[in-house]
């Protein structure tokens, strides 16, 4: 195949030779920011997906993942033994939580107060595991809990903006239950003694994690706090100044954040490490 020699062709060749730079130097230019821009919008679906914000649709690949961590790994890694929370106590003081006990995998019929699992119950129960954790001076107990649902994403999306726009995850009678085990500080913690709680449905994965915490000397709360209330600056109530808010909202991140780190194929975070079950 030829073409006819274009006008000028011989006689001002630095010019042609000049403009094909310009061309060849856009067009690298215009391939560099595609390749930036993709880079910028995958590493902002992988932020959002680690930190629980909305970046649209989630990735099925790891929604599908996530909700089958409970029995695809071990127990050390979805409740690591030590959990070390950088700035996660009142004014910014480190946390060091220490897992205590693991209740048998199982499903959710026992678990919940009546009306709590009434409004989880549009998403379905595939599986509850749950941990308690005390602090490094044994004065608080924290459970958390991963509970795995049946659900698609649309229908997380309905049931996360269901709490969010009722605030059901501020409401007394919609506490998750502790989980006491005999012979471990957590021996009296039971429904009277929850002082505060978090509840965080999941968008990006068919898991709603929580946690509840208490004292570890067994006392009843009369007036329990949702963790969000109890961590502002200000708050008088015992919860609050006990931390026992941050105690709650701390365990709840930090394992939230490991199980959909997990989930993408990474590790869990430094803040995290495994041990022996107890």
């Amino acid at each position: 195949m030829s073409f006819a020699r274009p006008e000028g062709y011989g006689e001002r060749p630095r010019r042609i030779e000049a403009f094909g730079g310009r061309v060849r130097g856009r067009t690298a230019a215009a391939a560099a920011c595609v390749v930036l821009g993709l880079g910028l919008v995958g590493g902002a679906v992988t932020g959002s997906w680690l930190t629980g914000g909305s970046g649209g649709e989630p990735d099925q690949d790891a929604y599908a993942t996530a909700g089958g961590l409970w029995h695809s790994i071990p127990v050390d890694q979805l409740f690591p033994r030590t959990v070390t929370g950088t700035g996660a106590g009142p004014g910014g003081a480190d946390r060091t939580w220490t897992r205590i006990a693991v209740a048998p995998d199982s499903g959710c019929a026992n678990a919940f107060d009546p009306l709590l699992k009434k409004a989880l119950a549009p998403v379905g129960c595939a599986r509850l595991l749950r941990a308690t954790y005390t602090d490094a001076t044994q004065s608080y107990v924290t459970t958390v809990g991963l509970m795995f649902t049946k659900a698609d994403a649309t229908a997380m999306n309905a049931l996360a903006t269901r709490f969010k726009n009722e605030r059901l995850d501020r409401r007394t009678d919609l506490m998750p239950r502790p989980y006491a085990a005999k012979g471990t500080a957590a021996a009296g913690f039971g429904d009277k003694q929850r002082a505060s709680w978090t509840i965080n449905v999941f968008t990006d994965a068919p898991v709603v994690v929580y946690a509840v915490s208490g004292w570890a000397d067994g006392r009843s709360v009369d007036a329990p706090q949702p963790a969000a209330d109890a961590e502002q600056s200000g708050a008088t109530t015992a919860p609050a100044q006990a931390g026992l808010g941050n105690e709650a909202q701390g365990l709840a991140d930090r394992i939230g954040r490991d199980l959909r780190r997990t989930a993408v194929g990474g590790s869990p975070s430094p803040s995290t490490a495994g041990g022996g079950a107890s």
